[in-house]
């Protein structure tokens, strides 16, 4: 590979921003507004938890499929762009689709078909830095990518949101679809990509297998956060009838239940998952070594379950605690993106460094009580709404998201044995994929049935779930003990997260 120029890395990486931009415009604002248009107040929570969870479990195939074959392209295009410019072309069909939806049942129906088309870009996109950027650039492009992952939080919060919120749903999606396809084209215009010279021997089922394993571990760790959280739920319940009544009963045990179940599927899912997909290490000192990496995939995922649901839901969030309208609160969120996505960057820039110089876990578990704290601030807006209150807790949940970003990956890529990396890393798309499932999946219902007993009970009890999911994700870094150390000319380092 070329040594490449700065300009080089823009071209490469450009396409992060009209990807992320895509993203947050219809995950954190058109699907809260269409599904608070479409059905009823009271189950609005669980609908949205349910339409996220449908289209992340499309996704978890989409993606790595669609990257896998185009690692076989041999397109006189490229490996990367053909599949980059379907999958734009059928997003903007399917966001005409998601914006002529007509009832709940069309928008879940436009939704799964969008992500199919969303994941046949992203899942291409992926193998860009691989295939374009020399090993010893790698930093300087992945610093770039980082860079256009979060800016779309702030652009979109400033720009999009509020033409949601004058009414303009409609331009709104022809912005965002006009700005994903100029974004697109200059990407085809200005990334050099060469066909693909030799075929790729490595057959395609294997890893795929490793795909649905993953996507059977999420099934188990439901399952098992389900059965776990009804279980505590009932004798928290009944003890709780006991000692105060049928009311009280009702709120704690759907509290505790909803909190057991997404701590159980969280545990259960990663341990199944490193099971399924990594099998069970033979010798001693490797099965400590895969604990730790299971472990750090926990971080992970109790983390993101918590920052991922705690942006789904704060439309809703805001609609009760201010009594908004739909516009108003679409465009408050936007507002509040801007606050998380400028403090996320204001962190997760030299977050690679402080890391570096302080300690890994160190930097992640101060990332994880900052994001506890901010979120514990919510909790006071529920009963005495304050804007500044909610900014103030948002730049501070920001803070801690964006060092938790750089500084969580940088300790993983120290837990994988060297020879491995891609398989072990691969994993982590547990917690990404999880993270919604999981946060969203059980929060809204917990959030629709809280709220029915008390109105604004249950924003207060599943963002207190979200704080302490943080704190968990803290916690669970003392399970992180002993690395992978790397290897270089046959000698290994020896490495410290501390």
């Amino acid at each position: 590979m070329k040594h490449l120029r700065w300009y080089d890395h823009l071209s490469i990486n450009l396409f992060w921003l009209g990807l992320n931009i895509r993203n947050q415009a219809v995950g954190a604002l058109f699907l809260p507004f269409l599904v608070d248009l479409f059905v009823l107040a009271a189950v609005k929570n669980t609908a949205l938890g349910g339409l996220r969870t449908a289209g992340l479990v499309v996704a978890m195939l989409v993606q790595p499929a669609v990257g896998l074959l185009s690692d076989r392209s041999s397109s006189r295009f490229g490996r990367r762009r053909p599949f980059i410019f379907v999958g734009v072309l059928l997003d903007l069909i399917f966001l005409a689709a998601i914006y002529y939806s007509w009832d709940y049942l069309s928008l879940v129906i436009a939704l799964l078909l969008f992500q199919v088309s969303a994941n046949i870009s992203h899942g291409a996109l992926q193998g860009l830095i691989p295939d374009l950027v020399p090993e010893t650039q790698r930093g300087v492009s992945a610093g770039l990518k980082a860079i256009f992952e979060l800016l779309p939080l702030v652009l979109v919060g400033l720009a999009i949101a509020g033409l949601v919120g004058q009414g303009h749903l409609d331009w709104a999606v022809m912005v965002t679809a006009f700005l994903l396809l100029v974004i697109m084209l200059l990407t085809m215009v200005l990334v050099k990509e060469e066909p693909l010279r030799e075929k790729v021997t490595e057959p395609f089922w294997p890893p795929m297998m490793r795909v649905f394993g993953m996507l059977a571990a999420i099934g188990i760790g439901a399952l098992a956060g389900l059965t776990g959280g009804g279980l505590v739920g009932i004798a928290a319940g009944l003890l709780a009838w006991l000692l105060a009544g049928e009311q009280a009963a009702r709120i704690i045990g759907i509290s505790l239940g909803g909190f057991a179940a997404m701590v159980v599927a969280v545990v259960v899912g990663v341990r199944a998952g490193v099971r399924i997909t990594l099998g069970r290490e033979e010798k001693p000192v490797k099965r400590a070594a895969q604990s730790s990496f299971s472990w750090w995939v926990t971080n992970r995922l109790f983390f993101l379950a918590a920052v991922t649901s705690i942006q789904g839901f704060a439309p809703y969030f805001l609609m009760y605690a201010f009594n908004m309208p739909r516009e108003p609160a679409v465009s408050a969120t936007g507002q509040l993106m801007s606050v998380v996505g400028l403090f996320t960057l204001v962190t997760a820039l030299p977050g690679g460094w402080l890391s570096d110089r302080f300690g890994h876990k160190r930097m992640i578990g101060l990332s994880g009580v900052a994001a506890a704290l901010g979120s514990f601030l919510l909790l006071g807006a529920i009963w005495a709404p304050d804007l500044a209150l909610i900014y103030t807790a948002g730049a501070i949940v920001g803070l801690g998201t964006g060092l938790f970003m750089t500084a969580n990956w940088a300790l993983g890529t120290e837990l994988v044995p060297g020879d491995k990396a891609g398989r072990y890393l691969g994993v982590s798309n547990l917690a990404g994929a999880g993270a919604g499932i999981i946060g969203s999946g059980i929060g809204g219902p917990v959030a629709d049935n809280l709220n029915a007993i008390l109105p604004g009970l249950g924003y207060f009890i599943i963002f207190a779930c979200y704080g302490l999911l943080f704190v968990l994700s803290v916690v669970s870094l003392r399970g992180i003990r002993s690395f992978f150390p790397p290897v270089e000319n046959g000698v290994i380092v020896p490495v410290s997260a501390e």
